[in-house]
């Protein structure tokens, strides 16, 4: 396992991470494993981590970045307080996920896979929430909200101020 000293030149320290790595023999076959409990315990994968995570595994920080990033489970942002994804699956883009996409963009001021300045929202985009029936759907948290329109959007994102 890797020592305090190897870890000690970044902003969180090797105790921040040790109960994560600790589970872990450090091998490279672990890498997946370590990268979800990395996310699990600091809600996304940071630069700093993927260093921490190529130490402890021994491979280097271009690899631990490409496995990471070839997975959607993993993200490299903080996330926010509330989580908004956007269904663009069939049923949904067909009935104007893509519109409801966009101006989740401007209202939010983000692009997808972002968090914005106050940390108060992420926003994701991804192929079927499973409410094809009650297409097109955003998902804010938990609660799925059915046949939305442009002009709902702002009402459902000021119910989480």
């Amino acid at each position: 396992m890797t020592d305090r000293v190897e870890m000690e030149d970044s902003a969180v320290s090797y105790d921040e991470y040790g109960p994560v790595l600790a589970r872990f023999k450090g091998e490279q076959g672990d890498l997946i494993p370590v990268l979800q409990g990395v996310q699990r315990a600091f809600g996304y994968i940071s630069e700093e981590a993927m260093r921490h995570v190529s130490r402890f595994l021994r491979i280097s920080e271009n690899q631990v970045f490409g496995v990471a990033s070839f997975y959607s489970q993993f993200r490299f942002t903080p996330p926010g307080r509330h989580s908004v994804k956007v269904c663009l699956g069939t049923a949904c883009h067909v009935r104007g996920g893509q519109i409801l996409s966009q101006a989740l963009e401007r209202e939010l001021g983000i692009l997808p896979g972002q968090t914005t300045v106050d940390r108060r929202f992420d926003l994701q985009r991804v192929a079927c929430l499973g409410c094809c029936a009650l297409a097109p759907v955003i998902q804010t948290d938990d609660e799925i909200h059915s046949q939305m329109t442009v002009i709902r959007l702002k009402q459902v994102l000021s119910e989480y101020e």
